[in-house]
């Protein structure tokens, strides 16, 4: 399965790449997405390795969804809505720091 999940992510980051390629422009949304698939990438590698802290990675992953969120809905979005999700970003990286933290066995 974790070999299955890290080639489908790899197929999903090619096809973001080749339509960035297509529309012949970068924008912010499309690094958080491929920042996203380098964590799924990453959490993968960390589970079949052993190595790491399996449980931060997905803290990473929520960390750059919400901040992506953030991007995609800009000026459209209700601005008590982004100091719950920026909240919502503190919160999680208090969680990350204390399980990178934590003394492993």
């Amino acid at each position: 399965m974790l070999v299955i999940t890290g080639l489908l992510t790899l197929s999903a980051a090619a096809n973001e790449l080749f339509g960035v390629y297509q529309r012949g422009n970068v924008e912010l949304a499309d690094i958080l997405l491929l920042f996203l698939y380098t964590e799924v990438v990453a959490m993968v590698l960390v589970s079949y390795t052993g190595r790491g802290s399996p449980f931060v990675y997905p803290i990473f992953i929520a960390i750059t969804a919400i901040a992506r969120l953030i991007v995609l809905q800009g000026k459209e979005m209700n601005p008590q809505n982004i100091v719950f999700e920026a909240g919502a970003i503190v919160l999680l990286t208090i969680a990350a720091t204390v399980l990178m933290r934590l003394p492993r066995e």
